[in-house]
């Protein structure tokens, strides 16, 4: 535990915590390394550093949820790289594709969260791109099923408004995409619903006023399911960092 609460400080991406949210994200960090299974497919031991940075990060978006939102499922699978596999996915015209895909993350329905650990590791560095936040955010989108961009809401969210607010962005922003208009936010979160909430759950925790200032109402959805304000918490990055340069490639 006090190593967890020690790291906290070293972290950029944790910047503007209280003590009391340290204390909290500490304890469901914890909960997070005690209740998964880390595996390497290089057969390396997991640093204990390492598993503090990654668990810190993975706990920052249920800081607000509690522990049971990190339920469900138990594997985290680590590659020294980006990794390769054979998937299906849907485009957002709805058409389906077969095939090899590189990647940096990966959040399964059926079980584990997979991760290119060095692309992990440098998700702290609060720079506008966290591929553990894009995975832990297809996570909590699924716990009702398929991640459609739509995540279980809270008691008194207003789904219909959810849904109008979040589909009107979405088609905004693909037209956008479509235009050739340059963005401060990837044009991968136009791949589909889903990819557009974990892109804009980055930005959430990662570049919060980029999202507060274009899309307002889209912030205060995600202030109010992740119970979190960041952007009151959190310096405002330039603009010039656009991703600092990172491939875009997690699913």
């Amino acid at each position: 535990m006090q190593l967890l609460r020690d790291a906290i400080p070293d972290l950029p991406l944790l910047t503007g915590l209280s003590a009391v949210e340290c204390d909290t994200l500490a304890r469901l960090a914890l909960v997070f390394i005690d209740g998964k299974s880390f595996v390497r497919v290089d057969g390396e031991s997991l640093q204990d550093a390492d598993a503090v940075t990654l668990a810190l990060q993975a706990a920052l978006p249920v800081l607000g949820l509690g522990a049971a939102a990190l339920e469900g499922w138990r594997e985290v699978i680590l590659y020294p790289d980006a990794f390769v596999v054979r998937d299906e996915w849907l485009d957002r015209a709805g058409l389906a594709h077969e095939g090899e895909q590189v990647l940096l993350g990966q959040a399964r329905q059926d079980g584990p969260l997979i991760l290119s650990l060095p692309d992990a590791l440098d998700s702290a560095l609060l720079d506008g791109w966290n591929v553990v936040i894009h995975e832990m955010a297809h996570k909590l989108d699924m716990l009702d099923g398929d991640a459609n961009g739509c995540p279980p809401l809270h008691k008194g969210m207003d789904r219909g408004a959810w849904a109008h607010d979040w589909q009107s962005a979405y088609d905004g922003f693909c037209r956008q995409v479509d235009d050739g208009c340059a963005s401060w936010l990837d044009a991968y979160a136009s791949e589909n619903p889903a990819e557009f909430f974990a892109v804009l759950s980055e930005s959430f925790f990662e570049t919060p006023h980029w999202l507060k200032a274009d899309y307002p109402a889209l912030y205060v959805h995600l202030s109010a399911f992740y119970l979190q304000d960041t952007a009151a918490r959190l310096p405002v990055l330039p603009l010039s960092l656009q991703l600092s340069g990172h491939d875009r490639q997690e699913l």
